[in-house]
């Protein structure tokens, strides 16, 4: 973070999610990639993660719940504030919207992230079936997706891992 603010020449927005927000919030030791949305973009960071990426050894992917899954109007407002280095605001994505990525995705290890984002306290079941609520319209501009499997799989969830 500190290398992407310095290399920066305006300011913005980053926006971490997935293994990253794993790796933050202690969830895991390890992450494949970088997952991050730039928004709005500080000018350089595309020229900074290039040179970064090589010299640290990182897959950095420009990836975010809303290339999934829709985005809930309020994304932005929600995600929480990590750090602010020089002109660089540094955030996690929305939890609510990266638990359900992850949950439409189903791989055994988002699934254990979306049970640390909720033992956690960083979101509530409640908060999960109303997110889904909230996005459910959205899905028809998703058509790899299918709404009701994909609410099968929040139900499932919830019931698991959710209403303890």
């Amino acid at each position: 973070m500190q290398e992407l603010a310095a290399a920066t020449r305006s300011p913005g927005n980053v926006y971490f999610t997935g293994g990253a927000t794993a790796l933050l919030l202690n969830f895991r030791d390890q992450t494949i990639d970088i997952d991050l949305k730039l928004d709005p973009e500080p000018e350089g960071a595309f020229e900074a993660i290039a040179v970064l990426k090589d010299r640290l050894n990182l897959n950095v992917e420009l990836a975010s719940p809303d290339d999934f899954i829709p985005a809930a109007p309020d994304w932005r407002e929600r995600s929480r504030h990590i750090a602010s280095i020089g002109r660089v605001q540094f955030y996690h994505y929305d939890f609510s919207l990266q638990a359900l990525a992850k949950l439409e995705r189903g791989h055994a290890q988002d699934l254990e992230d979306v049970a640390h984002l909720v033992r956690g306290g960083y979101i509530s079941a409640d908060e999960l079936k109303r997110r889904f609520a909230q996005i459910g319209p959205g899905l028809l501009r998703y058509p790899a997706i299918d709404a009701q499997q994909f609410g099968k799989k929040v139900e499932e969830f919830l019931d698991k891992f959710g209403r303890r």
